[in-house]
């Protein structure tokens, strides 16, 4: 293990730090003693921008970067909109890399994405799988871009000796997610499916696909201390997945948030929707044994946690 980063007195920029995952990863960052982050606002820096990176990066004088930042969404928002996905998501992150080494920032700590893995990758996917094939095509052009970040951060240690590190986080979920139906992920856009149903009487609710494919969700505060782990204990330049471990497949997903949001109609699935990755599920050993993180909240318990939120912050 890597000599410990004390981060009291270290200034840390967390780019996407008022989103969701950002919220909660701030927090951590905090209980773990930073006292010095700073959190660029989209408002006031286009991070795809070269200029106002540089503005950015001249306002906040970081120490470390912890690059959360990402333009996201679901199969849908990713087939509408794959050159967007891939251009803005590419841009931001290889630029303010090369701009953070040319700086001399410390330390860069990128954050990949679970869609960077083959459609095809073996269960569960181990990181050294990652080059073994092209990704589930309805999220590629996203996958591809931030699986970039890794190239850059292996090749940047390579040439110029500089510290980033690439994470991998498998799908997330937890309270203040996205609920919006045009750009969320499966769990929030199923508990508000399912929400809504119940409430309008509905007798049925339509879900996309046919529920085979698996996936694998971890639970926001979990993500966040195993990237605030990675940033104050890893220094190396393999790429490591954040994970829970724990697979389930959309069909029981489905049925969970219908009974644990009380929703009784049916659920028809519409197969003329694309099903996404087949499977997904990751190998979490390197997390543990690079920098001692393992998810700790049970699947049920986090949902409970996010439905309860939901229904109190829906007005």
């Amino acid at each position: 293990m890597d000599q410990i980063i004390n981060f009291s007195g270290k200034r840390i920029c967390v780019t996407g730090g008022a989103g969701f995952l950002g919220t909660h990863l701030i927090a951590n960052l905090r209980a773990k003693g930073a006292n010095n982050i700073f959190i660029p606002k989209y408002e006031d820096y286009d991070l795809v921008n070269p200029d106002d990176i540089a503005r950015m990066l001249e306002d906040s004088a970081p120490d470390i970067i912890i690059h959360l930042a990402a333009h996201v969404g679901g199969i849908g928002a990713n087939m509408a909109k794959p050159a967007e996905f891939f251009y803005d998501n590419l841009m931001m992150g290889v630029q303010l890399m090369h701009q953070a080494w040319k700086r001399g920032v410390e330390k860069f700590v990128a954050i990949g994405t679970i869609c960077a893995y083959p459609k095809f990758t073996p269960i569960p996917f181990k990181e050294e799988h990652l080059w073994d094939g092209y990704p589930e095509e309805t999220n590629a052009p996203y996958g591809l871009a931030k699986k970039m970040l890794l190239v850059q951060a292996q090749a940047y240690r390579q040439q110029y000796g500089y510290n980033a590190i690439f994470l991998l986080p498998v799908n997330l979920y937890g309270p203040g997610d996205n609920f919006n139906p045009a750009s969320s992920h499966v769990i929030p856009a199923l508990i508000r499916k399912c929400l809504e149903a119940k409430e309008q009487g509905a007798s049925e609710i339509v879900a996309w696909g046919d529920g085979s494919p698996t996936r694998e969700f971890i639970y926001v505060e979990d993500a966040a201390e195993g990237i605030a782990l990675a940033t104050q204990r890893y220094n190396g330049a393999e790429p490591v997945n954040i994970g829970s471990s724990f697979e389930i497949s959309i069909k029981d997903l489905m049925e969970l948030i219908a009974r644990l949001t009380g929703f009784e109609g049916a659920i028809r699935w519409d197969t003329s929707k694309p099903n996404g990755q087949p499977r997904r599920k990751l190998d979490t050993t390197r997390a543990r044994e690079y920098f001692g993180f393992s998810a700790k909240t049970d699947f049920e318990e986090g949902l409970r946690r996010t439905i309860a939120w939901y229904r109190d912050h829906r007005s």
